[in-house]
């Protein structure tokens, strides 16, 4: 059949459906590469109502982003803002260790709006509103979280400038919940930020964990070895940047890298979390490597509070086919 729409010519693009894990699924793949046709991305079966999207997705007309970007403060203003929930799973128990929080716009008009319409630069006046509804919209989602007997801990993004101003750490503190089945909130901070601030943030980390909140370095890559040899480090987490985990199962340059990542947070005492895991493939490398956790649309995509719950509810996370 391929040989036939090469030889008629054909300009389209196919669709190849079939098992994951299928010898033919695979020989079908390498066959159209050296056939010259494109291939839409294959559509594994069974399938839900994302990985269809995800295949066709080339197919579909596309939406202009906005122009101009989302005006913060509007979207403050008028309550378009959501915190979305990623769950971070345990590598080797595949239980929800954690959910992390990522900010949405939902416009009336452009529906929901991915951050990089609208999120401002750290001088930003409006990067503190941001960062206060994020709080505030967190600890409220845990208490939502507790209420449907759906009990999960926190992480939220936080820029390092907002720490640095000693005001908004203690309104950070305050917002902490006072309840007996809080066991604290994770405050993730880029990779590079913390290197550039690097004493400011040991600072914030040793100042905050006597409030049950503790800090996570996001993003961890190329930078990794400038956290080496550190005579204190007083972070719990080190999460390594999806670039150097999407792909990883073939690719032993960034196979590499991981192992000297999980070597330094092994040295520290740290969590190790891979980003970005999309395959079983990707998965079963990095819980071979040693990877304490994973987080990625291999699992769950990014949802609302009220999915996020009830997909705690649901039980236990099964291995995807």
């Amino acid at each position: 059949m391929l040989k036939t729409l090469v030889a008629r010519p054909f300009a389209g693009k196919v669709l190849l459906l079939g098992p994951r894990t299928s010898p033919a699924v695979t020989a079908i793949e390498d066959l159209a590469g050296l056939l010259g046709l494109t291939l839409l991305p294959t559509l594994y079966t069974p399938f839900g109502e994302a990985g269809l999207h995800d295949s066709v997705a080339a197919l579909l007309p596309v939406k202009e982003p906005p122009d101009p970007p989302i005006h913060l403060d509007e979207a403050v203003r008028e309550g378009w803002l959501e915190l979305w929930y990623q769950p971070e799973i345990n590598a080797r128990s595949l239980a929800i260790d954690r959910a992390e929080a990522l900010i949405r716009i939902r416009h009336p008009k452009w529906g929901v709006v991915p951050p990089a319409y609208f999120i401002p630069d750290d001088g930003d006046p409006h990067f503190r509103a941001l960062s206060e509804y994020v709080i505030g919209r967190a600890v409220e989602d845990w208490r939502y979280f507790v209420s449907r007997q759906a009990h999960v801990q926190i992480a939220i993004n936080l820029p390092i400038a907002f720490l640095r101003n000693s005001g908004s750490l203690d309104d950070l503190c305050r917002q902490m919940p006072d309840h007996p089945a809080f066991d604290g909130l994770i405050v993730e901070i880029n990779g590079t930020e913390v290197i550039r601030n690097l004493e400011l943030a040991k600072d914030v980390a040793r100042q905050l964990r006597f409030h049950k909140i503790a800090i996570a370095i996001d993003d961890v890559g190329a930078e990794w070895s400038q956290f080496s040899g550190l005579a204190d480090f007083p972070f719990v987490e080190i999460k390594v940047d999806r670039k150097f985990v999407s792909g990883c199962a073939d690719d032993r340059l960034k196979q590499s890298v991981c192992r000297r990542i999980l070597a330094l947070a092994d040295g520290y005492g740290a969590c190790t979390v891979a980003e970005g895991v999309e395959t079983k493939a990707d998965f079963l490398a990095a819980r071979e490597m040693g990877f304490d956790k994973v987080q990625g649309f291999y699992f769950a995509r990014p949802s609302t509070a009220k999915k996020f719950a009830q997909n705690l509810l649901d039980g236990p996370t099964s291995l995807p086919n």
